[in-house]
C-alpha cells in the first residue's frame, strides 16, 4: 500500500505541470489565484516538495478539477464515477457502463457544428433519448429532428447518422446492444 501511495504522489508534480501548461497559466498567475508562492508551486511541479491536502485543495479549486484528477486516486467504490469522457467522431462521449462486451450506455454531447452526415451501418440495436437541444437523425433515407424528451429506437444495421441541427449543442442518452443482447421494451 505504501508503494501505491508513493507512486501516486510521485505523479502529482507531472500532473500539475501538464495541467498548468495545457491551460496556458503562468506560475505568477497561479500564485495570485491560489495564494501559493511561485517557488512552492515550482517545487510541487518538479517533485521537490510533497503535496499537502491544503495545497491540493487550493489547486483543485483553481483549476476546477476534482482532487482525484490531481493525485490519480485508485478506483474504488462505484466504478461509474471513475469513467472518463472521450471524443468519438467529433462528439464528447461519457460512458455510463463499464462492460466492454455487454450492453453499452453513454451520455453523448454533440457540438452545434456537427451537421455533416456520414451514414454508417453495423450490427446492433440503438435506443436514443434526447436530453437537450435538437438532434438530427438520418435513418433509411429519412431525415428527422428529435426534440428534448423524444426517443429513437432502431436497428443499426440500417444506414444511419445522428448529429446536430446546427442551432445548438445536443445532449443525448444512448443505449447500444450488440446482436444477441436484449433490451427490455415496456409499453403502456
Amino acid at each position: 500500500m505504501r508503494d501505491a501511495i508513493a507512486a501516486a504522489l510521485d505523479q502529482v508534480g507531472p500532473r500539475l505541470r501538464h495541467l498548468r501548461a495545457r491551460r496556458g497559466i503562468t506560475l505568477a498567475a497561479l500564485e495570485k489565484t491560489t495564494g501559493i508562492s511561485k517557488s512552492t508551486l515550482s517545487r510541487l511541479e518538479n517533485g521537490r516538495r510533497r503535496p499537502t491536502l491544503e495545497l491540493l485543495l487550493a489547486l483543485s479549486l483553481a483549476y476546477g478539477v476534482p482532487l482525484d484528477d490531481l493525485v490519480g486516486a485508485p478506483e474504488v467504490g462505484d466504478p461509474r464515477i471513475r469513467l472518463k469522457p472521450g471524443r468519438v467522431k467529433g462528439r464528447t462521449v461519457i460512458p455510463l457502463t463499464r462492460a466492454p462486451d455487454g450492453m453499452q450506455a453513454w451520455k453523448i454531447v454533440i457540438p452545434a457544428d456537427l451537421t455533416d452526415p456520414h451514414l454508417r451501418a453495423h450490427d446492433g440495436h440503438e435506443w436514443i433519448y434526447v436530453l437537450s437541444g435538437h438532434m438530427r437523425l438520418i435513418l433509411d433515407g429519412k431525415d428527422w429532428t428529435l426534440n428534448p424528451g423524444e426517443v429513437a429506437d432502431f436497428d443499426t444495421s440500417h444506414p444511419h447518422w445522428f448529429g446536430s441541427t446546427g442551432d445548438e449543442p445536443t445532449e443525448i442518452l444512448s443505449i447500444f446492444a450488440r446482436p444477441g443482447e436484449h433490451m427490455t421494451i415496456r409499453t403502456g
